[in-house]
């Protein structure tokens, strides 16, 4: 069966650019890498790419045109991701650690990164509306399947976007290692930990307060 896809090679270039471009996901990871280590930021990355998918299934069966045309499930949705991003910054800014240093900083109890990235995505409406909205451009009107050529593109679109956010936890989790090498006293763990914290919460009072 042929896809009725059409300008494939536009497609993966904007599909590039708009994964390159920093925006909530980026930065859980970000933030995740930082203060956890690399293992935890490369799983949060992992984990957000699951929540892609996701939202390229529901794309896949029409859920997500559910959550463009209801009030009442696009918040339900926003509030329950808003809700988990400041739960998880919180317990991030209470965590309490005997030692200081970084190597203490990356045990913190928030959670199973992989599981945190994937229900941070998952949990966030403006996906599966951005899906909705970006995809459908690039197949055709009209043909037969339709649902198996938003499966297609959005897994393309995911698989570089997850491997945009795992350099970006290599990058962040190497550039923190180096901060706490360079600091006898163990002070940078704790505040790559408070930083990060501070960003989920942020990153939630955010979603909570957007509209469509």
């Amino acid at each position: 069966m042929t896809l009725p896809v059409h300008d494939l090679a536009l497609f993966v270039g904007a599909a590039l650019l708009l994964n390159l471009t920093p925006g909530p996901d980026m930065l859980f990871v970000a933030g995740t890498a930082a203060s956890r280590g690399r293992r935890a930021g490369l799983l949060a990355a992992l984990g957000v790419g699951a929540g892609c998918l996701f939202h390229t299934v529901l794309a896949a069966v029409g859920l997500s045109a559910l959550l463009a045309a209801s009030d009442l499930a696009f918040n339900a949705v926003k509030w329950a991701g808003a809700a988990y991003l400041v739960w998880t910054g919180l317990a991030m800014l209470r965590a309490r650690r005997a030692d200081a240093d970084v190597s203490s900083a990356r045990t913190v109890h928030g959670g199973n990164p992989f599981w945190q990235g994937a229900l941070t995505n998952a949990l966030n409406p403006k996906v599966a509306l951005f899906f909705l909205a970006f995809l459908p451009q690039f197949i055709d009107t009209g043909a037969p399947g339709q649902a198996w050529a938003l499966v297609v593109l959005g897994t393309l679109f995911n698989l570089g976007g997850t491997g945009v956010n795992l350099v970006v936890a290599w990058v962040a989790s190497r550039a923190a290692a180096g901060l706490a090498s360079a600091d006898g006293a163990g002070r940078v763990g704790p505040w790559l930990q408070r930083a990060a914290g501070a960003m989920f919460v942020g990153l939630g009072l955010k979603l909570a307060l957007s509209s469509r």
